[in-house]
């Protein structure tokens, strides 16, 4: 809890990520390095899904069926809510949603909540972690397949990805994941003794997604076509839609009778989106030119999470040990 609570004053992984799109945006990869990087890219996606799922626990995953409730609510803020409220934050007039980063905003809203925030801001504000643990597993595990198919569904009609190729980037996204849960009983000991080296591994690959996201946006215009304006806007938007999520889970917890330490665990899994999912998924999902532009909504609302969420999972932890 305490290294949760450390990076939350300077999040250095996100620092670097910040880092991969000012390099991007001064040396882009072009010509053959570009064909290079791309490859790279789809061999860290494997690699990034591979290695969660070496690290998901299929026992967690059915345990936390028995809390169906509270899973219920959560999966359909994440699945449901969001996506509706994304697509209609797309729908807005030009001067206020960009019509550029209108795809991301759908995007942001399709991906799964977080595991390691929502569970370690969970155990912070002193609520319900096992049903954390079960609902971000789930929540990840589902993702895999119903990111995808809802990105597939409600971006086709904008023309922003082909639904056919839904199928395709499925197995390139489910395949390394099965094989990680298969030779989990095999490996799992070797990789709890060499976690540290093997973050460095999954960190890194995302890091190359996105220098080769911004990359292939830079060489596209994205700098030329999202202007500081469209920046703060996009910044109120996600603001926004924190605070919405935020508010639907603590009065939907509330409403159903959720006790406190439920409704902590409500709050933080359905409000949080994954940038560590998000960002291979969309190397899978969308072409290099466009992935810049759908990218920059999830940076932003996951910056806002973390130090929103490290507020309220203090003010939970403060309350009184009979609440």
């Amino acid at each position: 809890m305490k290294s949760l609570l450390a990076r939350l004053s300077i999040d250095w992984y996100l620092l670097a990520i910040v880092g991969m799109v000012a390099l991007a945006s001064i040396l882009p990869a072009r010509g053959e390095t570009a064909e290079w990087t791309a490859l790279a890219t789809k061999v860290g996606i494997a690699l990034v899904f591979f290695l969660h799922g070496e690290k998901l626990s299929r026992e967690a995953v059915v345990a936390g069926m028995i809390h169906w409730r509270l899973h219920v609510l959560v999966l359909g803020v994440t699945f449901v809510v969001f996506p509706l409220a994304g697509i209609g934050l797309a729908a807005l007039p030009a001067w206020i949603t960009p019509p550029a980063l209108a795809a991301g905003l759908v995007y942001l809203a399709c991906l799964p909540s977080t595991i390691q925030s929502a569970i370690g801001f969970t155990a912070i504000a002193r609520g319900n972690v096992a049903a954390a643990v079960c609902g971000a597993s789930a929540s990840n595990l589902l993702g895999i397949v119903i990111t995808p198919l809802l990105v597939g569904t409600l971006l086709s009609a904008e023309g922003g990805i082909s639904f056919s190729s839904v199928e395709a980037i499925l197995w390139q996204l489910l395949a390394p994941f099965v094989a990680g849960q298969l030779v989990h009983p095999f490996v799992g000991g070797f990789m709890r003794r060499y976690a540290k080296p093997l973050q460095l591994v999954d960190r890194g690959s995302i890091l190359l997604v996105v220098y080769n996201a911004f990359s292939g946006a830079v060489v596209a215009g994205i700098w030329s076509q999202v202007s500081i304006p469209d920046l703060a806007r996009l910044t109120l938007i996600c603001l926004v839609l924190l605070a919405a999520s935020l508010g639907l889970c603590i009065w939907l917890a509330r409403l159903r009778g959720f006790s406190v330490e439920d409704e902590a665990t409500i709050v933080f899994g359905g409000s949080n989106k994954s940038l560590a999912a998000g960002v291979p998924m969309a190397g899978a999902l969308f072409p290099a030119a466009t992935m810049g532009f759908v990218l920059l909504p999830v940076m932003l609302y996951h910056q806002f999470q973390l130090m929103a969420c490290a507020a309220i999972a203090q003010r939970y932890a403060k309350r009184a040990p009979s609440e």
